[in-house]
């Protein structure tokens, strides 16, 4: 006897697909608030700044008051002599960090990379790295004279140090058992340099090759005020001397925008070559 058994057809369950966990952006990490908090700060300081002038708290013939140093800022954007001096100092900085930075990187990779070269170079880079480099200035400007050129080595002088430890440290910053593990797998130099070494040092040489350019800038800066006959340090000496001060409190705030826009830029550059730190 044969017993048949029949399933009857019923409405189709439907399964409980679990939603993905949505994960909640932290707030610091929204953009709006990234823009929002320096905004914020930056309001706030102008304002106290601005109270503090109105109030008599500090000096109008020392510290002009920030209405008069915007200002100043809007009467430099008019005069030609104004765009002259910065193109001067932008240059003056560029080609010493181009300088600076590169026998920088090249110095350090031969000192992070050969022992030979650390035994032989790196006592002079230590004892040179706590000379105050700044009174240097004045005897490039004896070598050099007063145009560009000496400013151009005072920069590249700044900025060399900050290149040539980072990339030391970064190379040194290799782990020995990643080492290791590529010779166990007979890769040969090259690959372990590009694949390991590289990868690894980058991000550590980037962060000293963006301290450098705002320190090129800083260099080209006190080249002019020791002696010079154009750009934006000479501009700031003449304002003092004519008691401008609102004048050369203005050139001191496009000072920061030049170098708040080279630290943005060479960020930028950062995030596009060096994606694996991000």
């Amino acid at each position: 006897m044969t017993t048949t058994t029949t399933t009857t057809p019923g409405p189709a369950r439907a399964e409980s697909v679990p939603e993905p966990s949505r994960q909640r952006t932290p707030l610091l990490s929204r953009t709006w608030v990234r823009v929002a908090l320096p905004v914020l700060v930056l309001v706030a300081a102008i304002g106290l700044w601005e109270l503090a002038s109105i109030s008599g708290w500090i000096n109008p013939i020392t510290v002009p008051s920030a209405s008069d140093t915007f200002g100043a800022m809007v009467q430099l954007t008019t005069e030609s002599y104004f765009w002259e001096a910065a193109w001067v100092t932008l240059q003056e900085t560029l080609y010493g960090f181009a300088i600076g930075a590169s026998l920088g990187l090249a110095i350090g990779a031969l000192t992070g990379t050969f022992a030979v070269f650390r035994v032989a170079i790196w006592p002079f880079v230590v004892a040179f790295q706590n000379t105050p480099r700044i009174a240097l200035a004045p005897i490039f400007l004896t070598w050099f004279g007063f145009g560009m050129t000496s400013k151009v080595v005072m920069a590249a002088v700044i900025c060399f140090f900050p290149v040539v430890i980072n990339t030391v440290a970064g190379l040194a910053s290799v782990d020995d058992n990643a080492r290791l593990l590529f010779r166990t797998y007979g890769a040969s130099t090259r690959q372990t340099f590009v694949r390991l070494t590289l990868p690894t040092a980058a991000p550590i040489t980037f962060a000293g090759i963006k301290t450098a350019l705002t320190l090129a800038l800083l260099g080209a800066i006190v080249g002019e005020f020791v002696g010079a006959s154009e750009g934006l340090g000479v501009l700031i000496n003449e304002f003092n001397f004519q008691l401008e001060v609102a004048l050369a409190f203005g050139v001191v705030m496009y000072l920061a925008v030049i170098g708040l826009i080279l630290y943005g830029l060479i960020e930028l550059v950062e995030k596009k070559l060096i994606t694996w730190s991000n």
